[in-house]
Formats: structure tokens, C-alpha cells, sequence
């Protein structure tokens, strides 16, 4: 999955549950369920996510929506083999992006 953002320090929840499809129910749901997560919060509590946790995000987006996994079985895998997985998943991530522009190109010629 392909999440169009834009190169910022911050991003809000909105932008966050926005780019990724989702209610923003789930994204603060994921927050209280994955340790990995943690948006910085202001004073009126408003979460703010880095480019860090959006590459967290990602990956748990992997593997809960689109390989299935239970919350449990997302949680087990992080912590178990988490170097490995995820270093996987940022090749498989940067093959989507170049398949991504190869098929702008195509589109254009």
C-alpha cells in the first residue's frame, strides 16, 4: 500500500487516518494497542505522528489488514522478529513504489 503524504515533522491524526483509509477510532485504538506507537500530544491532547510512527503505522497496517493477522498475532510478531520482518517490508515497500512510477510512466507514454 502506497500512502500518499507530504514530506512535514508532524502530522495530525486526520491527515494520518485519512491517508491510510481508515476512522481515526482505529488509528488511536492501535496507539493504546502497539507499544511502538507514540504520537507526541500537546497540551489539548491532540496526537501528533512522525515520520517514524507512520512507518510503524504502515507496517502495522501490513500485517493486521492486508496479511490478516489477529492483534495478538501482529503484537507476537513485532516483538519476536521485528529486524527481520521489517526489513522485508521496507523492500517490499520500496519494489510497490517503484511499480507505482513505472506505472505513471506507462500511463503517459
Amino acid at each position: 500500500m502506497h500512502i500518499n503524504l507530504p514530506e512535514k515533522r508532524y502530522y495530525g491524526i486526520g491527515e494520518v487516518a485519512k491517508a491510510f483509509d481508515v476512522n481515526t477510532s482505529l488509528i488511536r485504538f492501535w496507539e493504546k494497542e502497539f507499544d511502538i506507537l507514540k504520537p507526541k500530544k500537546n497540551a489539548k491532547g491532540n496526537r501528533k505522528f512522525t515520520p517514524e510512527d507512520i512507518k510503524n503505522l504502515k507496517f502495522i497496517y501490513h500485517l493486521v489488514k492486508e496479511r490478516g493477522f489477529t492483534l495478538e498475532g501482529a503484537k507476537t510478531h513485532l516483538k519476536e522478529g521485528k529486524k527481520q520482518s521489517l526489513d522485508t517490508f521496507e523492500i517490499i515497500e520500496k519494489l510497490e513504489g517503484i511499480k507505482a512510477q513505472l506505472n505513471k510512466i506507462k500511463s503517459q507514454l
